[in-house]
């Protein structure tokens, strides 16, 4: 199968996507942005305005977290790359779809949850591979903190960290930040 697959992770401000923007950038080919954010409040809105402006003006922004994998053929048809950020924000739009009290989900439903979210995923890559298109993706490593208090925080880290191996495992080159370094894992 076709198609390039690089995974940028890294802690919260670790210059992750300045990385994977600086990827897309110097392969000086067509770049779509596809944004995974939800703009819920003014916090929220002030990052991605910021995002967008420290973007290349040539660059098309698409914006979804679900079913994903359908926007490939079409953005295949004018760019080379595109530059996905972030799978972390994807997993908690996906979760809050769900109409579920997360403080007493039984462990089922969690798992059926989580199923979902994977099943998005690997039709993406799937995606990805098919229309042999470039994807840089950006995602969260959070595994690296203490355990969250809180259920629902437990089980996002739960479902995501398990979403990273998953895109790990599958691409062909994963990138880990630190303060700004990149450091190529594979």
């Amino acid at each position: 199968m076709g198609g390039r697959i690089t995974l940028v992770t890294g802690g919260a401000r670790s210059g992750k996507s300045n990385y994977a923007e600086s990827l897309a950038k110097d392969s000086k080919k067509e770049v779509a942005y596809l944004a995974t954010a939800i703009p819920f409040d003014e916090g929220m809105k002030d990052r991605i305005k910021k995002h967008k402006l420290a973007r290349p003006g040539t660059w098309i922004t698409y914006e979804g977290y679900k079913d994903l994998y359908k926007m490939i053929p079409k953005i295949k048809k004018e760019h080379e790359v595109v530059l996905l950020d972030c799978i972390t924000i994807m997993v908690t739009n996906l979760m809050f779809e769900e109409d579920v009290n997360w403080d007493k989900i039984e462990h089922e439903g969690i798992d059926q949850i989580e199923e979902k979210i994977k099943e998005q995923i690997v039709k993406l890559l799937t995606a990805i591979r098919e229309y042999n298109i470039w994807c840089i993706m950006v995602t969260n490593e959070l595994g690296m903190g203490i355990v969250p208090e809180n259920r629902i925080s437990r089980i996002f880290r739960d479902i995501a960290g398990r979403m990273n191996q998953m895109i790990a495992k599958e691409a062909d080159e994963v990138y880990f930040t630190v303060s700004g370094i990149p450091m190529q894992l594979k």
